[in-house]
């Protein structure tokens, strides 16, 4: 009996170390597929070098972070863009969009409406663009240097409203690592006092943030839309009341501090808003904001050099680095994922193209029908709300630089609206004037 119960034993142990070596192997496996992610991102092995207050030469800060300046010194490549959208060369938009032409009649953009180049052109493009003019004044300078943060530490908003030309003068550096680092710490910040004020109002504090957050508030500070306050000419962000195009455009018929219009148009006689780039806005209500992917995860992805991880300051498409922008999250090849963002942005443009026509025509229809001495004034009156709100929804996507891929259903959403209420404006039109033009 006690040697049957020694063979059972025997077969027991057997198995369970079979068992065991089965389950020790398993948990090995699992153990690399935990840290996978960070065999792939190892941490940072820089050292962390304390540069003085003030400093905001670039180069300077090079020194002592050679990989990243090397690649921040890649924005001054000028390229087209991978999908066809956006890139770094100096083109006016009306060349692809003459409607902008009509729609901006009156305004400055319709004279120079140019691709935006990379942060190190910032102040190069802003003095050399036809925009800029004598009674330009400080506010244009909030978001192209470093030196807001000391300008603004001395003079607070009064800077705003002093002549651009003598803001020139005090900014000898545009955008670069002071924009968004503490020179100290190194740690993400924000210097624009217009992001930290509406961030306030919405209830947030900016220097509560975490750092993934920061990671797209240093580019939001910036990438958003604006307006000028007439009287102080501040800085102020449009988001009381929410980030949609509906929300801002509601914030705006309020009047906000007297704003009533960036200008009139000459021919619709309407009182009409430019939308500024809202990258942020789009970003927030997309999938991958929404999500919690940060405009630096896609835009300046973490890259490899020599065993050494850092965060690439090369802000390009993601379309050039697929492999560390997009196929850190998705399992999809780089040729399909290129494809898909271009269908995307082809969808875009073509419904942002008839979007813009339509409104070019409501503001010719408006324009001939106002002529007409016996027009009803109420049905024009109609029909110019109708073309303001109209250009207001095309604008807030034209002026984004994503062509619509932060935002797809949004974006699709706002143009297909856009285009409904032009429409609507110019039957108005034809209404008022009891005519079809």
């Amino acid at each position: 009996m006690a040697r049957g119960w020694e063979q059972e034993g025997s077969k027991l142990n057997n198995k369970t170390k079979l068992l065991l070596a089965g389950l020790g192997f398993g948990v090995i496996v699992l153990a690399a597929v935990i840290v996978q992610p960070f065999a792939i991102h190892p941490p940072a092995t820089i050292k962390l070098a304390k540069l003085p207050a003030g400093e905001y030469d670039p180069a300077v800060w090079g020194r002592e972070y050679p990989l990243e300046y090397g690649s921040y010194l890649k924005n001054l490549e000028m390229a087209d863009s991978p999908t066809g959208f956006g890139g770094s060369l100096k083109v006016q938009k009306s060349i692809k969009e003459p409607e902008i032409l009509m729609n901006f009649k009156g305004y400055p953009f319709s004279k120079d409406y140019s691709e935006d180049r990379g942060h190190p052109y910032s102040l190069d493009d802003l003095k050399s663009s036809k925009r800029v003019t004598p009674a330009s004044v400080g506010s244009c300078m909030t978001c192209k240097t470093p030196y807001i943060k000391d300008i603004y530490k001395e003079k607070g908003w009064e800077y705003a409203s002093l002549p651009l030309s003598e803001l020139f003068l005090a900014a000898r550096h545009p955008i670069s690592c002071a924009n968004c680092h503490d020179p100290a710490t190194m740690e993400l910040t924000v210097v624009n006092p217009a992001f930290i004020d509406a961030m306030q109002r919405k209830g947030i504090d900016v220097r509560k943030a975490s750092r993934e957050e920061m990671r797209s508030y240093v580019c939001g500070q910036c990438h958003s839309e604006y307006y000028f306050e007439p009287k102080t000419k501040k800085v102020v962000f449009p988001w009381d009341r929410g980030f949609l195009p509906e929300q801002m455009y509601a914030y705006y018929e309020e009047k906000p501090a007297g704003f009533e219009q960036d200008w009139v148009h000459p021919d619709s006689q309407t009182k009409m808003l430019k939308a500024q780039h809202p990258d942020f806005e789009t970003w927030s209500g997309g999938v991958h904001g929404k999500s919690g992917v940060a405009c630096a995860d896609c835009h300046m992805p973490f890259t490899l050099k020599n065993g050494q991880k850092y965060s690439s300051h090369w802000v390009t498409s993601p379309m050039r680095n697929v492999q560390e922008s997009c196929r850190t999250c998705h399992t999809q090849s780089e040729d399909w994922l290129l494809e898909r963002v271009k269908t995307v942005q082809n969808n875009v443009w073509q419904l942002q193209h008839t979007a813009g026509q339509a409104v070019a025509r409501a503001h010719e229809v408006i324009g001939k029908a106002s002529a007409v001495a016996k027009a009803n004034k109420a049905d024009l009156d109609r029909a110019r709300e109708l073309v303001r709100k109209a250009q207001w929804f095309w604008d807030i996507v034209a002026a984004e630089n994503g062509m619509g891929f932060h935002n797809p259903d949004q974006v699709m959403n706002t143009l297909g609206r856009a285009i409904d209420m032009a429409h609507q404006a110019t039957e108005t039109a034809n209404k008022a004037a009891g005519t079809q033009y």
